[in-house]
């Protein structure tokens, strides 16, 4: 029998990873109660929601405003990256929704609020990974260095870091330099008008899987303001969106690659001798 398997008896009857995912995706946390580790749940969900409720506060609940009216819909969050806490984006959807606009200015904490809205989700997605394989997990398997889902949460703070910290040194380098590289490119193109949420949310929220090279140049650059016609905004705009979603590419090599070596699996020790 394998380490991982998706039977009752290999899972010593835990429960069916689907159904921890699901769970954890619409309340953080839930999916471990379910698999009986309460006090993990628990923590979870008040780190989590908390950093959620956070965001909101600062943002005034008034982050999803910002898109045109003709994008506002059922379905207009749902490439926010705040989807990954799905639970909270809908409750934020119906306590305050699309708001008619109104004459008062956005807070000044907007952006920082719907940063964290945004990793809350991102967390919850790293938590739900973290469901699923402990799921499939029986509990005589042998576990060898960190959880996957570490490997994973450090690619999408900084592409290429869950390669290096796997050793595979030479791809995280060319992983880092090529996405990063792009970012900064399209920024550069776009003349920093990528860097707020308010002007550009869909491609905002691609370029937000950039991690934290994306977060700290918008925070750095102050979102400069537009003077005049961006030549260029449109291939900016693109160059920049286009390494976060490369990015998920590479949490799915460091996850792959990181299982097999916490299960003691000799394809991903294989795997892991890659550049």
């Amino acid at each position: 029998m394998s380490r991982v398997d998706s039977s009752a008896s290999a899972r010593d009857g835990k429960g069916v990873p689907a159904v921890a995912t699901l769970l954890t995706w619409f309340l953080p946390g839930a999916g471990h109660v379910y698999l009986g580790r309460i006090s993990f749940g628990l923590i979870a969900f008040v780190v989590l929601e908390g950093l959620y409720a956070l965001g909101f506060l600062l943002s005034d609940g008034r982050s999803f405003q910002v898109l045109d009216p003709e994008l506002q819909g059922p379905f207009a969050t749902a490439l926010s990256p705040e989807v990954g806490n799905l639970g909270a984006m809908i409750w934020q959807l119906k306590t305050v929704g699309f708001q008619a606009q109104t004459l008062s200015p956005f807070p000044s904490t907007l952006g920082l609020g719907g940063m964290l809205t945004g990793i809350s989700g991102i967390l919850n997605v790293c938590l739900m990974v973290h469901a699923h394989l402990t799921a499939r997990t029986t509990r005589a398997a042998p576990r060898k260095g960190p959880s996957p889902v570490a490997y994973v949460l450090a690619t999408w703070i900084c592409p290429g870091l869950g390669h290096v910290l796997q050793g595979r040194v030479v791809r995280g380098a060319i992983v880092f330099t090529l996405l990063v590289g792009l970012f900064l490119w399209g920024t550069w193109l776009a003349e920093g008008s990528n860097l707020s949420r308010e002007r550009h949310f869909y491609y905002w929220a691609g370029q937000f899987l950039v991690g934290l090279p994306a977060l700290l140049t918008e925070v750095v650059s102050g979102r400069p303001p537009v003077s005049g016609e961006i030549r260029f905004l449109d291939v900016g705009l693109l160059f920049a969106c286009m390494p976060g979603l490369l990015n998920i590419l590479a949490m799915l090599d460091v996850y792959g690659v990181a299982e097999g070596r916490w299960l003691g699996e000799k394809s991903g020790a294989a795997g892991g001798t890659e550049a």
